[in-house]
């Protein structure tokens, strides 16, 4: 069922509705916001699992034990330590570039499957890591996963709604975001107890939940009629507009954004 309505930009209307796979579109392009906030969210915990710094920072390990240090900061001093945790954020910043590329020239749903892709990865090589170069190369995959998807999935939503409610859509990366954060400590509060060693392979890789979310995600939805028409694919671009838009009254929306394209090239 689709609400219809008038979406109104630079006192220009157009007609639009609300329809199934705009909704559905964007829910599964948001998750990407969902495996962000989880990544944020779950190594503090993990890395003050006892468990977890035996295996891989036994020098961090000891320290916790020594009752003379009150310091927390001093307990986790160790290089190896901040290593994972930033590594993340590192290979973000480097990716978002790659990202860049791949969004304008190959299409924000692939971007978004591409990101999809580093996030499995990355959450295989966490959860199964035997040593530290394993834990290593799987925050680098999450971090790439984070650049692409912080490209891609904003512009998605930003381009598949329909203008009148686009703010409220757009807001739902965000707002996954932070739920992704809540369920990563809420998991790592009761990972913490779990013995043997697989509380923290468990709280790693639940990642790969909202990791094969936003990567079969992206092999359902549509792309979005702007990427298409900017890769020069205008009848497909219509086509897909029309689709999503509900309507076949298309043509001054369709001929704003071939307009907006031109002026952008």
């Amino acid at each position: 069922m689709a609400v219809g309505g008038l979406s109104t930009v630079g006192g220009i209307e157009y007609e639009t509705k609300i329809t199934p796979i705009v909704i559905i579109s964007c829910i599964m392009a948001a998750t990407g916001g969902l495996m962000f906030g989880y990544d944020i969210g779950i190594s503090g915990g993990v890395t003050s699992m006892p468990d977890f710094l035996k295996k891989f920072f036994p020098v961090v390990y000891k320290s916790t034990q020594e009752k003379g240090l009150d310091s927390n900061y001093c307990k986790y001093d160790n290089e190896g330590l901040q290593m994972f945790t930033s590594s993340l954020y590192l290979a973000a910043l480097i990716a978002t570039f790659g990202a860049s590329y791949t969004t304008r020239s190959l299409g924000r749903r692939l971007t978004m499957l591409i990101a999809g892709i580093f996030f499995i990865i990355g959450t295989i090589l966490n959860a199964a890591a035997i040593n530290f170069l394993m834990l290593v190369l799987g925050r680098l995959m999450l971090g790439c996963g984070v650049g692409f998807a912080n490209q891609a999935v904003p512009l998605f939503l930003s381009e598949i709604a329909p203008t009148r409610i686009r703010g409220a859509l757009n807001i739902l990366f965000q707002l996954n975001v932070t739920i992704g954060i809540l369920f990563a400590n809420l998991i790592n509060y009761g990972t913490a107890r779990i013995k043997g060693g697989w509380g923290w392979r468990l709280s790693l890789g639940l990642a790969g939940i909202p990791a094969v979310m936003l990567t079969l995600g992206s092999l359902l939805v549509v792309d979005t009629p702007n990427s298409l028409i900017e890769r020069g694919r205008l009848e497909e671009g219509k086509a897909v507009l029309r689709k999503i838009r509900g309507t076949n009254n298309i043509e001054p929306e369709f001929l704003d954004i071939v307009e907006a394209s031109r002026t952008a090239n």
